[in-house]
């Protein structure tokens, strides 16, 4: 590969219209942000329960960078894992109903380290083919067998197991799927783990904080309890924070202790920010109104837009994908939003599949009313151009 490469293959992504770009914000994750001096109203966040500038959240960490300092100074098994850390381990595990939970810095790391400790080359892991890039890059590390199954297709599912003859079997799945909204049925994958003598390992990421009880995650959403259950929460969404967990049986989290390189050979996240979590779980417990808030702004929005052209996704979860196709349109509509003080993100393939170019408006307690007036009238309005 010579360095002239780069330029020719960025000049390809450019000429199919999957350039990426960022934008720089100037103010705190919220409701409305500063974006190149611009104030907009954000739909394209993850902080689903508008925790991410909570001021009981900004003074919690506060406390923890003065009690704690800002850095952990090492990893988890060697100096690094703190008082606050070990406090939060057993908060997310008694709040999520599970013997134990072990933190992990972030939800990409927690299913790299899950999925290659438990499994090796002779084993087989059952992946929906929607899953998030994390499970599917996880996969392809362990070195087991990969089975991918249509989305949500159980039938397929069942018959895979069915054939399957390795000596360990895990399924993985998307909880509320990133990109759809959509919830995968725990308790159905759950029984066929059972018949087939399999683990279950759900990536919560979107699900936990909003639903189930208190916002105890989607197993909870479904009543499940059991020891083939691996639950992976993210910490950075709708707890405003950052991290993430994994929570199970005792004997699966001593052993991702010992084994899950992505806990062992990295520096533990800064106990400030376990400090702030540990408020941030609290604030989720009793956060039914804010639930409740969010529910009512996804039902305003389902209520109020009228589309004749595009599609909108079928989700009752804080993602409401709304389906353009084209990659350009999808484009130029996410622009056309954000000259209107609107930002929305458009989300194109490889991220999700080719002719499914969409944008990807999520949802918060943080919104108002007036917010969700104004997207759903601006996008009846480009949809009628």
């Amino acid at each position: 590969m010579k360095p002239s490469d780069f330029s020719h293959q960025l000049a390809d992504l450019d000429a199919q219209t999957l350039l990426r770009t960022r934008r720089v914000v100037a103010s705190p994750c919220d409701a409305e942000i500063m974006i190149d001096g611009h104030r907009l109203v954000n739909f394209c966040s993850n902080d689903y329960l508008g925790l991410a500038n909570d001021p009981a959240l900004i003074a919690a960490a506060q406390e923890g960078a003065r009690r704690y300092g800002v850095g952990a100074g090492a990893s988890h098994l060697v100096c690094g894992h703190a008082a606050p850390h070990e406090a939060l381990e057993r908060r997310l595990a008694a709040f999520v109903g599970a013997e134990r939970a072990l933190l992990f810095s972030t939800g990409y790391m927690a299913n790299l380290g899950v999925v290659t400790a438990l499994l090796g080359p002779d084993d087989a892991i059952f992946s929906d083919v929607l899953n998030h890039a994390s499970l599917i890059d996880a996969a392809r590390l362990s070195r087991a067998t990969i089975h991918r199954y249509s989305h949500l297709d159980l039938v397929e599912l069942e018959a895979q197991l069915s054939q399957s003859a390795a000596p360990r079997k895990l399924v993985v799945s998307d909880a509320v799927f990133s990109m759809d909204g959509d919830i995968a049925p725990l308790d159905r994958l759950l029984a066929l783990c059972e018949g087939h003598d399999a683990l279950l390992l759900a990536d919560d990421a979107h699900g936990f904080g909003v639903m189930g009880r208190q916002g105890r995650g989607t197993p909870a959403h479904f009543g499940l309890n059991s020891p083939r259950l691996i639950h992976m929460g993210t910490l950075g969404k709708a707890a405003g924070v950052s991290g993430a967990f994994v929570a199970g049986s005792a004997g699966l989290i001593e052993w991702l202790l010992q084994k899950a390189r992505t806990y062992i050979y990295t520096t533990a996240s800064p106990p400030l920010l376990a400090h702030a979590l540990l408020t941030s779980i609290n604030l989720i417990e009793a956060g039914d109104d804010r639930r409740a808030r969010l529910t009512a702004r996804i039902a305003q929005f389902h209520r109020q837009l009228k589309l004749r052209r595009w599609r909108l996704a079928e989700s009752c979860t804080p993602i409401q994908p709304l389906i353009v196709g084209d990659n350009q349109e999808a484009l130029a509509v996410a622009q056309a939003l954000m000259e209107r003080g609107l930002w929305v993100v458009a989300i194109r393939p490889p991220t999700v599949p080719s002719g499914t170019a969409r944008l990807r408006i999520t949802l918060s307690a943080a919104h108002s009313a007036a917010h969700v007036d104004l997207l759903t009238a601006a996008l009846m309005e480009l949809e009628a151009r």
